[in-house]
């Protein structure tokens, strides 16, 4: 292609990007950034790959389950000259912007969500950053994962390769890169729309007067709670554990169990006797626990039945308790016949 020629080969040969994250988005971006030629690929990615990852993560297969996704190593950003975000959570996004803009890379951004792809290159000279478009996170537990949510899988092919393109793309200094340009794509409606966004003059990081010089901490800045090992244990009386649970219910003094996911994942698998409200619908549906004593809240892994809790309590269900570790954990240690998803 005369676009890419000797030139353009040789840029690639000598260019060097860093994928972060090897999950949906970072396995076809790898791919292709290596059939594509890039001399140097640095990959981060601190997660264990999982029988449902497998219908996304199509660097990984079944014999990879319980492995890690890639193993880490100390990686200095500075020895790479694009960076790509295959993330999919708010600290990590936030924190791979603000360190693309102090270093001056370009920062090729993803990100999806059931049906629904969005793509951007940020951080480039003179284009906006993330926080030009989220200057703030959402609430915690506002927007749900894709593991509460769920992703078409074919999903971040598309999406991967289209960060995989403009990472080429910059290198070879070629065509228009989505700079002050954000990609929409509606997988379900097979539709493409573009937003125009604009360098934030008062953006924190990237602005004419910046209050963010340096990484700061991510989790607090997006509200999120030290992780149980750091913080202490919760009382014995908020929580249930999924041993207690089957010991109540195999003597037949058997709680209200309450299963706060979506119905598509219910028709997956549930614990016999549930009743399904999801989270989303809780809070119009109170009324229907009326006169309900002590309830074992669950979901697949503990956090939305644990947003449910709290909200219950708030609403004067005093003996609502969280079931620790959800349906996963009550397939692992009660019922391994029934199906992981």
């Amino acid at each position: 292609m005369p676009e890419v020629g000797m030139d353009g080969q040789l840029k690639l040969k000598a260019a060097s990007v860093l994928c972060i994250g090897a999950g949906g988005l970072g396995s076809p971006v790898a791919m292709y950034l290596a059939a594509a030629g890039v001399g140097r690929i640095g990959i981060v990615d601190f997660d264990v790959v999982d029988y449902s990852n497998l219908q996304r993560q199509i660097i990984h297969g079944t014999p990879d389950v319980g492995r890690p996704s890639w193993i880490p190593r100390a990686t200095r950003w500075r020895e790479y000259d694009i960076i790509v975000d295959g993330t999919d959570n708010f600290p990590t996004r936030y924190l791979v912007n603000d360190a693309c803009v102090l270093l001056g890379k370009p920062n090729c951004y993803g990100s999806i969500f059931r049906f629904e792809g969005q793509a951007s290159v940020f951080g480039a000279t003179g284009g906006p950053c993330y926080r030009c478009l989220y200057p703030e996170p959402p609430p915690p537990g506002l927007v749900p994962s894709c593991a509460e949510g769920g992703v078409l899988g074919i999903l971040p092919g598309v999406v991967g390769t289209i960060q995989a393109t403009e990472a080429v793309k910059l290198i070879m200094g070629a065509g228009e890169p989505l700079i002050g340009r954000f990609l929409i794509y509606d997988a379900l409606r097979m539709r493409f729309r573009e937003l125009k966004l604009r360098k934030d003059p008062d953006c924190p990081v990237c602005g004419e007067h910046p209050t963010v010089t340096a990484l700061i901490d991510y989790d607090q800045f997006c509200g999120i709670a030290p992780p149980a090992s750091a913080a202490a244990d919760p009382p014995p009386s908020d929580d249930a554990t999924v041993e207690q649970l089957k010991a109540r219910l195999d003597q037949r003094d058997e709680p209200f169990i309450l299963d706060v996911r979506e119905p598509q994942e219910y028709q997956i698998c549930n614990i016999p006797g549930s009743t399904l409200i999801p989270l989303g619908d809780l809070p119009s549906r109170l009324h229907e626990l009326e006169g309900r004593g002590e309830m074992i809240v669950h979901c697949k892994s503990g956090a939305r039945s644990a947003k449910a809790v709290k909200l219950l309590r708030e609403a004067g269900f005093a003996q609502a308790k969280n079931l620790r570790g959800g349906i996963l954990r009550w397939i692992d240690a009660v019922d391994p016949t029934l199906p992981k998803y």
